[in-house]
């Protein structure tokens, strides 16, 4: 089981900060550095930016201080039986200063697992011990599939234009018009956009509408043009061909089958 030792989610020091640890930690300490920071690690001084955590190994010896105040960061000191192994199987980088290509993932998992550590429920250690090995799980995902700088450098912007994309299903927009937001040409948006996230933006948009769609059917009693209008359709035809090519049904007949389940037909 990963034991989380103590953590700080964006920790202000006013008066700045100093750390030294010519002998390590002696355990696995996580930094986010949230200011711009003076770090020697091992025999090598280094300046890291903003947005760069580093994962500690209980023995390497490092060094920080603050290149500006307020100095804000976030951090945890962790072990656990077999992390080693587990971290190596990820891989997940250790002692080596990394940019994060979305910052704010960094910062929701430090936020819950703080919040966790202060509660005193009879499953703490468990939920504690989940959720340490999501964040290492999901923050070497993302390094894997950012490893290009290209990928790395639009990650954020276009994983929040894709959170917004299924927030939004009624919002018609181009890809052009996508494209523009960020500042890019509409050829390599799309290229970008399918490398992270392994579909095309508008495989995306008509996902989010048919996960809109569905949920309406099951928990509504909408018509269906009022559920095409609701999910960006200007028309019901357009709509039902569409959810019938992406679902396997017509919305009618999702419905039905939603409504008179099979369990529910033997009664």
């Amino acid at each position: 089981m990963l034991t989380l030792l103590s953590c700080g989610y964006r920790t202000v020091h006013h008066e700045g900060i100093i750390r030294n640890r010519p002998e390590g930690s002696g355990n696995y300490t996580f930094i986010f550095f949230n200011s711009k920071t003076e770090v020697k690690l091992r025999d090598e001084r280094m300046v890291i930016e903003k947005n760069t955590f580093i994962f500690f190994r209980p023995d390497t010896p490092y060094f920080y201080r603050e290149l500006e105040s307020p100095f804000i960061n976030d951090w945890f000191h962790c072990s656990g039986e077999n992390l080693s192994e587990f971290l190596a199987d990820l891989p997940f980088p250790l002692d080596t200063p990394t940019t994060a290509s979305d910052p704010l993932l960094i910062s929701r998992c430090m936020m819950e697992l703080q919040h966790v550590h202060r509660l005193n429920g009879p499953l703490r250690e468990e939920i504690i011990d989940c959720d340490l090995r999501s964040f290492f799980m999901k923050l070497a995902d993302l390094l894997q599939r950012t490893a290009s700088y290209p990928l790395h450098r639009y990650y954020a912007p276009l994983a929040e234009l894709r959170n917004d994309l299924y927030r939004s299903p009624r919002q018609n927009i181009s890809v052009t018009q996508l494209a523009e937001m960020l500042g890019m040409s509409k050829s390599h948006f799309q290229h970008m956009y399918k490398q992270l996230f392994g579909c095309s933006v508008m495989t995306d948009i008509i996902n989010g509408r048919m996960e809109q769609a569905k949920y309406l059917l099951d928990h509504s009693e909408m018509s269906v043009t009022q559920i095409a209008d609701t999910c960006g359709y200007e028309n019901d035809t357009h709509f039902m061909r569409q959810f019938k090519k992406f679902v396997g049904s017509s919305p009618r007949t999702y419905r039905f089958r939603s409504v008179y389940k099979p369990d529910t037909l033997d009664r």
